[in-house]
Order: C-alpha cells, then sequence, then structure tokens
C-alpha cells in the first residue's frame, strides 16, 4: 500500500487546523515503509515454505525470516531462535502463557506503543484486559453494528457504486476499519488522515524506529489531552469510556490507556483492511462461491471464517520461552524468541483436507488468525461484525461484482502481514 491509499487530503486551504501533527518529514511515506518491514515485496507466498519446513520437523532451530533468506529483525536478533508448526504446536505456545511468555513484544513496542497488554503476562495482562474488554461486550458492539459500521461502510462505497470499476483496495478496504475506529473515538475529520499516517508510522518501528517513535510521541501528546478533556464527562465514545474507567478502585493509568488506543488505531488500520482484502480475493478468484454467498447471505459469516483460516492477515507470531520446553521431540531453551506459524497450523494438513484451497463450505475447525489463550483478540467479534458488513454492502451496491479482466489478477503477498496490493473489480452501476 502506498500513501495514494490513505484517506481525505491534510491541511486543505480554508480548513480547520489540525491538533495533532504529522511527521516532520513530508515525504516519509508510512504506508510503504511498514510494507517493506512485512515483506511485502520480498514474499508473495509463504505457503509451500511452510509446508516444507513442517514437514522437516514441527519444531526446528531458527528465525522465520532466515528460512526465506531475509534479515532477523533486529529488535530481536540478540535472541537464539526457534520455530514451531502446526496446529497442535502452536495452540500450546499461544495458550502455555507460563511457558512461553508475551513480553518480548515489549522489545517492538517499548518505542512506538509504549506499555502495550499485548507484551504482558498474566496476571497483569488478566487486570488491564478485563477492562478493556468491556468496550467489545455485547450492548457497545450492538451500537457498533447498527450505526457506527453502517454509516461509513454505506459512506465510502457510494462514492464509487455508480461507476461501474473500482480498486477495492485503495478505495475500501484500507479506508472502512479505519474510518470506523476513528468515528467510535468521537475524532474530527478533519484530522483523520493524519492520524491514519501516525497509526501506520507505528509499526514501521521493525526498521525505521525514528519515525515509528515519532508518530508514537504525537499520537501520545495528542491522546493524553485528549484523555485530560474527557476525564468526568459522560459519553459513549473509546476515549471518554476509557478516562474515566478504573481498576481495583484506581484510574486506569494513563500510559496503558494511551498505549491500547494507539494499538487500536494501528490494528483498524491494518489488520481487518487486511483480512477483508483476503476475504474478496478468496471469493472474487472463487465466482461459484461468490455466487453461493450471493445468493444465500446466511453464507457471508462462513466465508468470513474461512478468509480467516486460509489467509490470516498475521500467520506469524513471537514469544520468549521462560524455561526449558519440551515440544515435538525437541527441547527449546530457556530465553529463546519462538516464532509461532500460525498460518501453519490454519493449514495443517492432518486438520483440513486441501488447505490450501479457499472453500466456504469445508467443516469449520478453529484457527489462529484472531490467536488464542489469554492473548485472543479482544476485537475479533468487531472484526467479523466489520467483514460481514462490508460483504453484504458491496454484493448490495455493486451487482454483478466480478475481477477486471483487463487488470492483473489480485495476489496475497507478503510474510509477516499478508494482503493484495490491489484488486481490481467491474460490477454493474447501482
Amino acid at each position: 500500500m502506498s500513501s495514494s491509499t490513505s484517506t481525505s487530503s491534510i491541511g486543505e486551504a480554508g480548513g480547520p487546523k489540525p491538533r495533532i501533527e504529522d511527521f516532520s518529514d513530508p515525504h516519509f511515506d508510512p504506508f510503504a515503509t511498514f510494507d517493506r518491514a512485512t515483506g511485502q515485496a520480498e514474499v508473495t507466498d509463504p505457503y509451500p515454505r511452510f509446508h516444507e519446513l513442517h514437514a522437516a520437523g514441527s519444531v526446528q532451530p531458527g528465525d522465520i525470516r532466515q528460512s526465506f533468506a531475509l534479515q532477523r529483525f533486529g529488535v530481536w536478533a540478540k535472541y537464539p531462535s526457534y520455530m514451531v508448526f502446526g496446529h497442535e504446536n502452536v495452540a500450546r505456545a499461544l495458550l502455555e502463557t507460563k511457558v512461553f511468555s508475551s513480553t518480548i513484544a515489549k522489545d517492538l513496542y517499548v518505542g512506538a506503543f509504549g506499555e502495550s497488554i499485548n507484551a504482558m503476562d498474566p496476571p497483569e495482562h488478566t487486570r488491564y484486559r478485563a477492562l478493556f474488554q468491556q468496550a467489545f461486550l455485547p450492548r457497545p458492539l450492538k451500537v457498533w453494528g447498527t450505526e457506527v459500521i453502517p454509516a461509513v461502510v454505506d459512506a465510502i462505497v457510494g462514492k464509487f457504486k455508480n461507476r461501474g470499476a473500482a480498486e477495492l483496495v485503495s478505495e475500501f478496504t484500507v479506508r472502512f476499519p479505519f474510518e470506523i475506529i476513528y468515528a467510535q473515538l468521537g475524532l474530527p475529520e478533519h484530522e483523520l488522515a493524519i492520524f491514519h499516517r501516525l497509526s501506520t508510522g507505528l509499526m514501521c518501528t521493525l526498521i525505521d524506529y525514528d519515525h515509528a517513535h515519532e508518530a508514537s510521541l504525537k499520537m501520545g501528546t495528542y491522546l493524553s489531552g485528549l484523555l485530560e478533556e474527557r476525564r468526568g464527562r459522560e459519553g459513549t465514545d473509546f476515549i471518554t469510556m476509557l478516562a474515566n474507567a478504573e481498576v481495583d478502585g484506581e484510574r486506569l493509568p494513563d500510559e496503558i490507556t494511551i498505549s491500547f488506543l494507539r494499538q487500536l488505531m494501528n490494528a483498524a488500520g491494518d489488520t481487518t483492511y487486511r483480512a477483508t482484502g483476503n476475504l474478496l480475493v478468496g471469493l472474487l478468484t472463487n465466482p461459484e462461491q461468490l455466487d453461493a454467498v450471493r445468493a444465500d447471505r446466511k453464507l457471508v459469516p462462513k466465508a468470513v471464517d474461512e478468509a480467516l483460516r486460509w489467509e490470516a492477515p498475521l500467520p506469524t507470531l513471537s514469544r520468549l520461552t521462560l524455561c526449558d520446553v519440551s515440544m515435538g521431540g525437541k527441547v527449546i531453551p530457556a530465553g529463546h524468541k519462538v516464532d509461532v506459524i500460525a498460518g501453519s497450523a490454519n493449514r495443517d494438513p492432518d486438520r483440513n483436507a486441501n488447505p490450501d484451497g479457499f472453500s466456504l463450505f469445508r467443516p469449520m475447525i478453529r484457527h489462529f488468525a484472531f490467536a488464542y489463550g489469554p492473548h485472543v483478540c479482544l476485537g475479533m467479534h468487531l472484526v467479523r461484525i466489520e467483514m460481514e458488513r462490508a460483504l453484504n454492502t458491496l454484493l448490495d451496491c455493486l451487482p454483478n461484482i466480478r475481477l477486471d479482466p483487463a487488470k492483473p489478477r489480485p495476489a496475497i503477498v507478503g510474510l509477516h502481514s499478508r494482503s493484495p496490493e490491489a484488486v481490481h473489480v467491474l460490477f454493474d452501476p447501482a
């Protein structure tokens, strides 16, 4: 994704001045920088290699990036590394937090996100997660599903539904999840584009620490002011809720709240958009399944779930061993980074027939697109609601949607984050 896919223009003449600062370097492209970090240009399809490695042993010494002849990420170069493959091993590595620790993420998050709950283990993680979970309970999710999501999705699709052709990544998938979260935060429209750039810039810490740290500081300053502004007020938006939240009778620490908001914005601006693009590729390249969904909308949730299994937006995760652990016939020593290859578990041939194929009619088996165990994704139900609404809206508003034969066939690419770079479609104008 390039900077051309970002949202509305920044600082338009005559408009209100944003209260949040953009990157000092006007030429810095956080979208292209993050894509480089995730292997978008270096790895097209990692699954043949995942299968090859898995067949050679479900637990192996080594770093997953080096297995693709890529340089290790500098933040974790100090750790000796192992890789684990397959459904059983991945489930265990994500579930057993007393052995496989998430604290290794501190090396990644410290300069960008701050004190993230994703880099905590129980009981600290459990304590804060219970509070953040309140934002994703059925009642607030109902408001999202009936008010916020439809308004955002319909408005975006309305801009191209009469045209007969569209490129759905730049015009739709990269925009709608971020704009949904942004609307729920109760922030002004004229600051949206800067927020999108900064939230994407946070994850550039993998290869560009300086710009990621700059994004962190600028978002932190702005969010700190918003928390103070909304403390003591009533409201249903995320910021007001968190500004007045308490843990064990004490106010939620600002640094924890700001870190959560940074990560929330980043997840909305990245993983959900990638998952939706993967869903569209799965259906558009299997037109008989697209026809089935079009004819029976009860299949939409199955299509979403299959897309998450087939092409999880984040097929690799990392943990740190806190003690020696036996797994897959080997002993992984304490103090080792473990590359948990969730993508291999989702396509484990022992659990799925034809695992590399997209089939919404296959029996549903647990996948790891949302991780598993204590760190299972807080917003997984929201992601499903967003993806289902997106697909239904596209089918409703873009009759006879199909791939544009004059354009390149969409390809899902990347190693650590996977998505199509473009999805060109034709449809009958509304």
